[in-house]
């Protein structure tokens, strides 16, 4: 598993809780089966869409060893180990059990805003620490702090173990920019659904994705027949679900998703506080917008 090159579409998975707050183990168990079975390279476990900061320590150690028990091999699995504490992280690696695990997804550090030289210095302690490869998570608009193209391609060049890099930047510049000067083994994932075809047209290998909770299937058949270069075939995919990415998003994450889950009747849509349910607006809007995505 530590092999696995990080390519096609990894799922940011969702986690389905009952009225009562608690974790609806049943439903992510039936869940997981969906989106193996429709074809995806990997799961992505305990990440910003999973509502992991709302969780206990307990709780997350429960979902991490659920997760790897139900894909039981199947697909890669991925963990989020991330935080703005580096000391606290590299704790957490050292206590986590990394059996079943093929790697980490770790976010840039949020709040306390670090400088390009804190990044690098931040990346490098965990990449030392780690016993699985490191995948990089650069998004700016939750962490108020872009790490920039520079400081990317020193950590990929200087860090051997630190192996791709997840970008939400939404900056095609930067993106450019650090495949342009990447070492051939380290991959740019696309963080952002709506912006993984010209992503991998520009050289990325894939996407940790959201939407493809719920249309696993059309995002890992968009994403692969991308990367054959078969664009005639991948561009009318792209704008068939588009409308519903974007959507997705407009309330923020996972509050979209888990609407659309719903209607699918994967899941009952409930989101632990700080986080609601999508508007009425939002809600019929999704709902529209997948019925006329199903016709």
């Amino acid at each position: 598993m530590s092999k696995f090159a990080f390519t096609g579409t990894g799922v940011a998975l969702i986690t389905p809780f009952r009225k009562q707050d608690t974790i609806d183990f049943s439903r992510l168990e039936n869940l997981i089966n969906t989106i193996i079975a429709s074809g995806v390279e990997y799961i992505v476990a305990l990440g910003t869409t999973s509502e992991a900061a709302t969780m206990t320590d307990n709780e997350r150690s429960a979902l991490r060893d659920f997760i790897i028990e139900t894909t039981a091999g199947r697909v890669p699995v991925v963990l989020g180990v991330g935080g703005n504490n580096t000391r606290q992280i590299a704790d957490t690696i050292a206590q986590t059990n990394f059996d079943g695990i093929c790697g980490i997804l770790s976010v840039a550090p949020y709040y306390n805003k670090p400088n390009q030289k804190g990044l690098v210095q931040h990346f490098s302690h965990i990449a030392e620490v780690s016993p699985v490869p490191v995948i990089l998570y650069n998004v700016p608009g939750r962490t108020g702090v872009n790490m920039n193209a520079e400081t990317t391609l020193q950590i990929a060049h200087d860090c051997p173990n630190v192996v791709a890099i997840k970008e939400a930047s939404g900056n095609l510049a930067q993106v450019m920019e650090i495949i342009r000067n990447k070492p051939a083994n380290f991959h740019v994932i696309s963080g952002d659904d709506a912006l993984t075809y010209p992503m991998i047209a520009l050289g990325a290998s894939g996407v940790i994705s959201v939407i493809a909770n719920a249309l696993p299937q059309e995002m890992s058949n968009m994403v692969r027949l991308a990367l054959k270069g078969d664009w005639k075939k991948a561009l009318p995919l792209h704008y068939r679900m588009l409308p519903l990415m974007n959507a997705l998003f407009e309330e923020g994450n996972p509050t979209g998703v888990k609407e659309l889950l719903e209607i699918k009747g994967l899941i009952s849509n409930n989101l632990r506080l700080p986080l609601v349910k999508a508007s009425k607006q939002l809600q019929n809007k999704i709902s529209a917008l997948y019925h006329s995505f199903s016709e």
